[in-house]
């Protein structure tokens, strides 16, 4: 006889670790499988090179929602949240570097060195952006509404809503609709006339996407992200012990609210019955039954390949078909014999304790993704770098540093061979390593090891269908569930109201019949 669930959760990343622990708080029993041997997802700490541990993939850590850390007690669970002062440096070739604080104050004046004036707009760029992303950071945080039978709840919030975008008054209304749609090139060259800073400022528009930064929408990607973390320059929390503790505090939360985690499962059928999911069915021929299975996988690996195509309609199987989310983004973690001295620091290594940005200009960003949208890697990349150790020197021996690459953009598939012929991969490992030779020449002579992470490699070893690393955690604590049940209507209807309104309780309803 089959196990039964209330609600299987397919994949241990952290937005599937969120939603057990919210659901188990709710008084469901959820069950989360995931196909490797530990939870994470993209976030995960492993050694890579003997003494020498890494955020394999993502590296930051945020922002992490507050709402989401004080539910689940992460730092009860043992999560530790390190904030350098430094968000972010640039390198300039001509051997400067732009260091942008936290503290905006402190920021403009490392700008004035560049330019007084563009010092003068960071200070006004900040409240500007934070006010035309506050209706944006509201919805993030509704519960998205039943469009064809809408509760008095779901009006209200819509009411609600609508009131915070007046609130916003002409001005800011009027700059979130116009900056929107914009390239976020030409939304940095609207507040500053400095390249660099312009270029590290439309970064955060770009980021572990498949768009330049003269792609129209880009904006809207900047304000997303400005909408949990309104500083100019960008997030830079990172966890001690590296991107695994926090999905481990937050598989430890989930499984003392009631969850149960099971690892080394894989998935391979969403089982539909009479038109509805009964459960899921595992690689050893396993069947799990279950009121509700919720997929923290893609879209096409979620209706393609989990679920019986000739289940869904032509029009929505052609149109996920033609759903564009191939990865863009390769990493490369080092292991290195010491710390690499950066040019234009004079020694200042507090400078790299934050997000480093290699990308001086937008044209150089924008030829960057060129390359890619013709099945090249770039051959002059945008790199985001991060070196933890400077920070948490317990991920490497005494003395010795990571470092960690996000390399920008690698194209999943290549025009000229593939990611499987070895000379692909140590050609992109060579060209991030000559790339930061330029602004630190001592580089190549310190490293010890080096691992490259290509798109295929995401795919076959890490996490499935094409993904890439995240730029960051997007967090839906409040958002509907159950894309995928056995009840009469298309979903199973479950909601999670906001903790910071309704204090400890949790607002959750089932369509499922009796």
């Amino acid at each position: 006889m089959p196990k039964s669930r209330d609600i299987v959760i397919i994949g241990g990343g952290h937005n599937g670790l969120i939603t057990a622990f919210y659901l188990a708080k709710g008084g469901f029993k959820p069950l989360v499988i995931e196909r490797r041997n530990q939870i994470g997802g993209a976030a995960i700490t492993e050694e890579f090179y003997p003494g020498f541990r890494s955020s394999v993939l993502a590296h930051s850590a945020g922002p992490l929602r507050p709402e989401v850390v004080r539910d689940m007690e992460l730092e009860k669970h043992g999560l530790r949240v390190i904030t350098p002062e430094v968000a972010v440096t640039a390198f300039s070739p001509d051997g400067r570097a732009l260091i942008l604080y936290r503290d905006v104050e402190r920021a403009a004046q490392e700008i004035a060195k560049f330019s007084e004036a563009d010092a003068a707009k960071y200070r006004e760029f900040q409240p500007a952006i934070e006010k035309a992303s506050r209706v944006i950071a509201r919805s993030l945080a509704q519960t998205p509404p039943e469009i064809e039978r809408p509760t008095a709840a779901d009006l209200f919030g819509l009411l609600q809503l609508g009131r915070s975008l007046r609130g916003l008054g002409k001005a800011n209304t009027y700059n979130l609709l116009r900056w929107a749609p914009m390239a976020v090139a030409d939304l940095a060259a609207e507040f500053f006339e400095t390249d660099l800073l312009r270029a590290t400022i439309a970064a955060r528009g770009i980021f572990g996407t498949f768009l330049g930064p003269w792609s129209a929408g880009t904006s809207l990607i900047l304000l997303l992200r400005a909408a949990v973390d309104a500083n100019p320059a960008g997030s830079n929390f990172f966890a001690a012990g590296g991107i695994g503790s926090i999905t481990q505090a937050m598989a430890a939360a989930a499984q003392q609210a009631g969850a149960e985690v099971r690892t080394g499962a894989e998935v391979i059928e969403i089982r539909i019955k009479n038109g509805v999911a009964q459960g899921v069915v595992l690689s050893t021929g396993e069947e799990l039954l279950a009121r509700a299975v919720v997929s923290n996988a893609d879209p096409k690996r979620t209706f393609l390949k989990f679920t019986d195509s000739s289940l869904l309609s032509p029009t929505f199987t052609k149109r996920l078909q033609n759903y564009r989310m191939n990865g863009t983004v390769a990493k490369v973690n080092l292991a290195l014999a010491a710390l690499p001295a950066f040019s234009g620091l004079d020694g200042n290594t507090e400078a790299l304790t934050g997000r480093i940005h290699i990308g001086p200009g937008i044209d150089y960003l924008e030829r960057a993704f060129d390359e890619s949208k013709y099945g090249n890697f770039s051959r002059a990349p945008y790199l985001e770098i991060t070196i933890p150790t400077l920070t948490d020197p317990s991920l490497a021996p005494e003395g010795k540093h990571v470092m960690s690459i996000y390399m920008q953009y690698a194209p999943y598939k290549l025009k000229n061979g593939t990611w499987q012929d070895e000379a692909q991969r140590f050609a992109l490992g060579d060209t991030v390593v000559k790339t930061l030779a330029q602004y630190a020449s001592d580089l190549p002579g310190k490293i010890l090891h080096h691992q490259i992470i290509t798109p295929l490699d995401l795919e076959d070893a890490y996490v499935p269908r094409r993904a890439r690393p995240r730029p960051g955690f997007h967090y839906a604590a409040n958002a509907r569930l159950g894309a995928i049940s056995n009840t009469d209507s298309e979903s199973l209807s479950v909601w999670i109201g906001n903790p910071s309104r309704h204090g400890a309780h949790w607002r959750i309803r089932s369509k499922c019949r009796a």
